[in-house]
Parts: structure tokens; C-alpha cells; sequence
């Protein structure tokens, strides 16, 4: 058993150092690749991808797994919990063609690219094509992969957030649909007074940037071993707890969106550099799942940052910064208008409240996509309709419609869900952290750092090594319970709006 675990440990260093070189080159793209470089780094993505995907599949490497996962119960939890998932992608990765495994890798190399060229140029057009070959291979590949247990859509989302599938998730929306769109109607049927002068005015990049980096202190982000940068979509990756960087993106006419994305990413980068550093060099030192990662960024994003202790505490140095734009507003204006509540366009600028909404519309197209009900020419029609359905606004662009996510251009359908559940994760972690630490006090000191330490003990330092409903069930005494969520946005808006 030793020898297959030292054999086994090689080939995952191996894998992880592809995965390494993957994940820079990923970044680079993303962050500050010159544009003409894409069709060039595409070749040798590919080279990458294909040798990755012989190493995975080499005879040695699954003899090794097959072996060790026929030892399980031998090994300690976490390497046993690691073989599993292990076991799992080789059966996976083995009904996939190496050809078109590396054809797909390398056209997801160039195709977020001209995704932000299609989004910044206002043309579906000319996105489509990549679209509509990344929907084949993903419609083909679920083929290859189903099971009599998970088929089509459903093996997708479990990719994401595994035990969650079509029927959980449809529970789930069920309660926030019966729940919420009526709450949302009274809500946005009341006008919310304030002086909102401050919302049209110019707040330079700079000026937000340096901002940026104080909120890095604030949530104790460790630069040392991060790094902040700018891109078309906020984003937070990493490698280990040693490497983990997020991006923002600046709107000078818009300058709430730079504060509140650095604050979502920041939890996905705390959750990352919180993970026990023991698990850095195995395969599960990563988050148990997307929806407990968003959990974290939403956590900290809107019940933490949207919070008036948190702004009675950091309020005077967003206006020391922005002297002359926030000059004679007060902190209760602020406040309102981080938390007015309106139907909109863009799901990351989205309200608190009807954000889910936006969730919503994303689940169902990616259904429809999955199950042939909807070609990608129609997509930007199909968008326009549910967002008039759903949300009562007409939308004037693609640009501010169905071209606005980069998920689609990177391939992850299944993906949307998770931001919802995340964000329902969070209101049950809050109602059980609230009982045991005081968080208004915690906030007086300046920092989030005993916030940051309650999450590292209760979910952080686990990794990937359980289940997400097993860490969550760990962390708050219960199953998952959407209803902490629907009943901590009913009472702060009733607040908020005096109901």
C-alpha cells in the first residue's frame, strides 16, 4: 500500500505542475495577455492539455487508483475521500477521445477572448460560432458521461455542486419563487428616499484602486501570497494556499461596482489562503464545492459588506478618498443605496434581493440549451423575453444581456445555480456564526479577522477533504435550510424599507 501511495503521489505532482502552467496561462489571458497572442498560445495549450490528459490516463496511473480504491478503507480519510473523487474522474476522463478532449481545451484557450471582444463590441455574432462549439462538446460529452443516475443537464450540476441536480434545485427555486417575487413586488413598489447625487457623478480608477487595497486590509488579505489585478470579469483563482489572486473591474460612472466586487472576491480568496496548507500538494485543497465557495463571497460581499456596522466603521475613508463626490453625503444615504432595491439589468450589479432572479433566468436557459429546446441563434431573443418576464425591464443590448457572464465562453453550464445556493449557504452560516461570535463587535476592531477565523475553523480548513452538505451540516448543527435565506432577506429589507 505504501509503494502504490508513493507511485500515486507522483503522478499527482506531475498532474499538478500541467495544471500549474494551465492555470498561469489562464490568468495571463485573463488579466494582461496582448490580444494578438490567442491563436499562438492555443497551439501549445493544446500541447499541454494533451499531455495532461495521457498522464491521467495512462494504464500505471488508473491501475494505481484502481488499486488504492480498492484499499480505501485503509487509508486515512483524507487520501481515502481523495481516491474517490480520484476514481470518479478517471472513469470520466477515459469515455472522453483525447482528440476531442485537446480540441475542446484549446478552443476554450481563445474563446473567453472573443467573448470580451463580442461583449466590449456590442456583436453576439461574433461570438456565436464559439458558443455554439462549446455547447456541442458539452452536449456531447454529457453524452459520453451519463449515467442511469445522472444524464444531460443534471451530470452538470452535479459537476458543480454534487447531490444538487434538477429536482433539488427546482425545490429550491420553488421556495425562493413562492417566497420572494411577491416580497420583491411590494418592495420595488416603494420609493426609497435618499440623496442619490453622489450615484451620477465620475470616480476616477485610481481613486477606486486605491480603495480596492484597502479593503484588502481590512479582510487581512495576505499579499504576500496574493495578488489583485483588473479584468472584463471579476474573478478569483489560485493554486494553493501559497498562490491566490482575484481581479477587479473598474466603472468610473459606477464606482460601487469595483468596491462590492473586491469585497466578493476577497471571500473566495479568503476561503483559499484559509485552507489547511497541509492539503496544498494533494487534490483536495481546494473549496468542498462552487456553491460553499460562493457561499463565502456572497457572505462577505452583502451580509457583511452591505451592512451598516461595517460602513459606520470604513464610510470616512471612502469619503476621504472620493473628498470632493462624497462630500455631503452621509453615511445613511450611503446605505441606502447600497441596499435599494430595483430590477436591473447586470446580475453582478444586481440588489441583494432580486438577485436570484437573476439566477433564475440563467438556470432555466442553460435547461433549455441542454435539453434541445433552444438554439444559440435564438438565445439573445429567448434572454430578452425571460428578463421581461421575470423582472419587468427590456433590454437595450447583448452587451447587457445574454453576452454579459463570461461562464458560457469558459464552458461552465451548471455553474449559475451554485450563486443562489451559495448565497442561501451563507444566511444559514450567518444564523449559526451570529449565535457564537459577536460580529458587530468584531467589526468596531477594523478587520474581518476573527470573522476570517470563525469560517477557517468551521468550513475552511476542511478543503475539499467532505462534502459540502457534510461541512455545512458540521458548521451550523443542520441540513441545508433554504429558509434562513428567505427569512434574513425578508427582515433587512423590511427594515430598510419600513414595511
Amino acid at each position: 500500500m505504501k509503494e502504490l501511495i508513493s507511485k500515486y503521489e507522483e503522478y499527482r505532482k506531475r498532474l499538478k505542475a500541467y495544471h500549474y502552467a494551465m492555470w498561469m496561462i489562464s490568468w495571463d489571458s485573463a488579466t494582461e495577455a496582448p490580444k494578438g497572442c490567442f491563436g499562438e498560445r492555443a497551439k501549445y495549450t493544446g500541447v499541454l492539455s494533451e499531455e495532461s490528459y495521457k498522464l491521467q490516463t495512462s494504464s500505471e496511473r488508473i491501475d494505481i487508483i484502481n488499486k488504492l480504491y480498492a484499499g480505501k478503507d485503509k487509508l486515512d480519510s483524507v487520501l481515502a475521500h481523495e481516491i474517490v473523487e480520484a476514481k470518479k474522474s478517471v472513469d470520466k476522463i477515459l469515455k472522453i477521445p483525447m482528440e476531442e478532449y485537446v480540441q475542446y481545451r484549446m478552443l476554450l484557450a481563445t474563446s473567453e477572448n472573443t467573448w470580451a471582444e463580442a461583449k466590449t463590441k456590442n456583436d453576439f455574432e461574433m461570438f456565436k460560432p464559439s458558443l455554439e462549439e462549446i455547447i456541442s462538446y458539452g452536449k456531447k460529452f454529457a453524452k459520453y458521461l451519463e449515467t442511469e443516475k445522472l444524464k444531460g443537464y443534471d451530470l452538470l450540476l452535479d459537476d458543480f455542486e454534487p447531490e444538487f441536480t434538477t429536482v433539488e434545485y427546482d425545490e429550491f427555486f420553488g421556495i425562493l419563487k413562492k417566497e420572494l417575487v411577491p416580497f420583491v413586488k411590494e418592495i420595488t413598489s416603494k420609493k426609497l428616499e435618499y440623496n442619490n447625487s453622489f450615484e451620477s457623478k465620475t470616480y476616477p480608477r485610481l481613486d477606486q484602486i486605491e480603495f480596492a487595497k484597502y479593503i484588502q486590509k481590512v479582510m487581512c488579505y495576505d499579499t504576500n501570497h496574493g495578488l489583485m489585478k483588473e479584468s472584463e470579469h471579476p474573478f478569483t483563482s489560485g493554486v494553493s494556499t501559497k498562490d491566490v489572486r482575484f481581479t477587479v473591474h473598474y466603472y468610473e460612472n459606477m464606482f460601487t461596482s469595483s468596491i462590492f466586487s473586491a469585497i466578493h472576491e476577497l471571500g473566495h480568496a479568503t476561503y483559499n489562503q484559509q485552507i489547511d496548507p497541509e492539503l496544498d500538494d494533494t487534490n483536495v485543497g481546494d473549496g468542498a464545492s462552487m456553491a460553499m465557495h460562493e457561499s463565502q463571497s456572497r457572505f462577505f460581499e452583502n451580509i457583511i459588506g452591505r451592512s451598516h456596522k461595517f460602513w459606520e466603521i470604513h464610510y470616512s475613508k471612502l469619503q476621504e478618498i472620493f473628498k470632493e463626490q462624497l462630500k455631503d453625503i452621509s453615511l445613511e444615504d450611503f446605505y441606502k443605496s447600497i441596499n435599494k432595491v430595483e430590477n436591473s439589468l447586470i446580475r453582478v450589479e444586481a440588489d441583494e434581493l432580486t438577485y436570484p432572479l437573476h439566477i433564475m433566468i440563467r438556470y432555466d436557459i442553460e435547461r433549455m440549451i441542454l435539453n434541445n429546446e433552444v438554439e444559440v441563434s435564438e438565445l439573445p431573443t429567448v434572454w430578452n423575453k425571460m428578463v421581461k418576464e421575470y423582472l419587468g425591464i427590456d433590454v437595450p443590448s447583448v452587451s447587457q444581456g445574454v453576452l454579459q457572464d463570461v461562464h458560457w465562453a469558459g464552458g461552465m453550464f451548471g455553474y449559475f445555480p451554485t450563486y443562489a445556493l451559495g448565497s442561501a449557504y451563507a444566511a444559514q452560516i450567518y444564523n449559526k456564526m451570529k449565535q457564537e461570535i459577536d460580529i458587530e463587535k468584531i467589526l468596531e476592531s477594523g478587520t474581518t479577522k476573527e470573522i476570517n477565523e470563525w469560517l477557517k475553523e468551521k468550513i475552511h480548513k476542511y478543503g475539499s477533504t467532505k462534502y459540502p452538505k457534510e461541512i455545512l451540516k458540521l458548521a451550523t448543527g443542520e441540513d441545508f435550510n433554504p429558509m434562513y435565506y428567505v427569512n434574513y432577506l425578508k427582515d433587512k429589507y423590511s427594515k430598510i424599507y419600513n414595511l
